[in-house]
């Protein structure tokens, strides 16, 4: 193994996302794990288009990992909503992003399958996960950072320059650093279980029983009798079984449970880390932020952190930018965990608080209007690109700088149809820096680019470009993670080299 420079802690999908993120860019790595295997059952379901659209950019010849994630999962045709054993409103989501994303739908794909995905894909760089290794303490130096492992009683040394803590709302890594981890722990307990089930409510859509407190959702596995089980325990469980679950909403949408494949139970906490850098430390998904499992937000979350700090790490580890670099991970992605942390938190209060009054607005109010609501195309647009982490923007983050049309510097790059069978997100499968200009290059644009070592990609003006908000003849600089680092109305190339040198970040001509 080449000397690593990254030891990541815990190999769930935000700690394989980094490893493999990490590993195309050139940088050597180790991913440990203290469990001896990885999870044979599915905790997160949901994939958002967001993260389906960062797979996108490691799509090489041999690698199509987004098209695999799609072609397993499910497509959710829609959301059921249900009172008093009757369905009572039904809201639709096939196709509900179109024009918004290359993946516009509500995509169920488990878990297990997902991790073991990501696992191949790193196996298939010469990577391996360390299994039954856990990480004992750690200490930092202005330097690096040298950590202690144990696997099977024997410790080791690992001298690596950062540590990534993906080890979950438990983490090793924010113990070590003292990183308080505010917020709180919903009172009831609640269960979840992956069941073959038969009924009204088993087929490709989402159910959910709205009545009462006793929460219930119900999500498709596999289109067939597989479905996923939420919902609240009775409170007089004393060691909690599948026979003690709240049976009544289970009851009234007269649903057959054949057989409990898996069955746990656990409390929805809501809390955010204090900071999710810690010199040469970092923390991402869980270990940073967790909330209710409203709206899959957890894993694509995750994801979205792994793919934030992967480029920017591997920048500073080649010498292309100074550590500075790296503050702009926790400014860009706590204010985005905190905001869903917040949000989430309001939308479950919402459906699981208890009295007559929240019952009415649950059984009522709430399944009358949302059928209203989704017949505006506008509206279901903008849950669609809410929902799916499309909006996550770092606007404020010292590496987003100026508007040209509706897109400002950090804002993702609006997907665009280009011809027929193409479209501008075939050119970020590059994890590099690169300029897009939507019509004619100025004078210049193209020089700075070539002597930036920086990619110029010029695309033919169309209707798509202006309904996606680009601005004819405007230059946008692309982030590696595919987010507008620059948008200048006026496409000046001395703008272009400035972006550069301000912040001192240079581009290896190997890469």
């Amino acid at each position: 193994m080449a000397d690593p420079k990254v030891l990541i802690v815990g190999a769930g999908p935000t700690g394989l996302t980094l490893a493999l993120w990490l590993t195309k860019l050139g940088i050597p790595i180790r991913i440990i794990d203290k469990l001896a295997a990885p999870a044979p059952f599915s905790r997160a379901l949901g994939v958002q288009a967001r993260t389906l659209e960062l797979y996108l950019q490691l799509d090489r010849r041999d690698v199509h990992l987004a098209r695999e994630v799609a072609e397993s999962g499910l497509k959710v045709a829609g959301a059921n909503f249900w009172t008093s054993g009757r369905r009572v409103a039904h809201v639709p989501f096939r196709d509900i992003g179109e024009g918004q994303s290359p993946f516009p739908y509500v995509l169920i794909y488990a878990q297990d399958a997902h991790e073991r995905l990501l696992i191949r894909h790193l196996e298939h760089e010469g990577i391996s996960v360390e299994r039954s290794t856990e990480l004992i303490r750690f200490g930092q130096r202005t330097d690096g950072v040298r950590a202690i492992l144990a696997k099977d009683g024997v410790e080791e040394s690992c001298e690596i320059a950062f540590i990534a803590g993906c080890d979950g709302a438990r983490s090793a890594v924010r113990a070590a650093t003292g990183t308080s981890f505010a917020g709180g722990t919903y009172s009831r307990l609640f269960y979840v279980a992956d069941v073959d089930a038969t009924g009204p409510p088993v087929d490709s859509d989402i159910h959910i029983e709205l009545d009462q407190a006793d929460l219930l959702a119900l999500f498709p596995m596999d289109g067939k009798k597989r479905v996923r089980l939420v919902g609240t325990m009775r409170d007089d469980a004393v060691e909690p079984q599948f026979e003690d679950v709240s049976r009544r909403a289970i009851d009234r949408m007269k649903l057959n449970v054949e057989k409990v494949n898996w069955f746990s139970t656990y409390r929805v906490h809501h809390r955010v880390a204090g900071r999710f850098r810690d010199g040469r430390a970092f923390l991402l998904g869980d270990a940073a932020h967790i909330h209710s499992p409203v709206g899959a937000q957890g894993m694509n979350t995750g994801i979205g952190d792994a793919v934030n700090l992967a480029w920017k790490l591997a920048a500073v580890i080649r010498g292309e930018a100074a550590e500075s670099l790296l503050d702009t991970y926790e400014k860009e992605r706590i204010a985005f965990a905190r905001r869903l942390v917040r949000t989430t938190d309001q939308i479950f209060t919402f459906a699981s608080r208890p009295g007559p009054i929240a019952e009415r607005v649950r059984t009522s109010i709430f399944p009358r209007v949302v059928p209203l609501l989704f017949r505006s195309h506008r509206l279901r647009a903008f849950l669609f690109h809410t929902v799916s982490q499309l909006q996550i923007r770092y606007r404020h983050s010292a590496l987003s700088e100026g508007k040209a049309g509706k897109v400002h510097g950090g804002d993702r790059l609006p997907w665009v149809k280009i011809s027929t069978s193409a479209d501008n997100f075939a050119f970020v499968a590059t994890l590099r820096w690169q300029v897009h200009v939507y019509g004619e290059p100025r004078d210049g644009v193209a020089e700075v680019c070539s002597s930036l070592n920086v990619p110029l990609h010029r695309f033919s003006w169309n209707d798509d470009m202006r309904a996606a908000g680009l601005q004819r003849d405007a230059l946008y600089l692309i982030r590696p993670d595919s987010y507008v680092a620059l948008a200048d109305s006026k496409a000046d190339p001395k703008r272009l080299r400035g972006y550069f040198e301000r912040r001192g970040i240079s581009v290896s001509s190997s890469r």
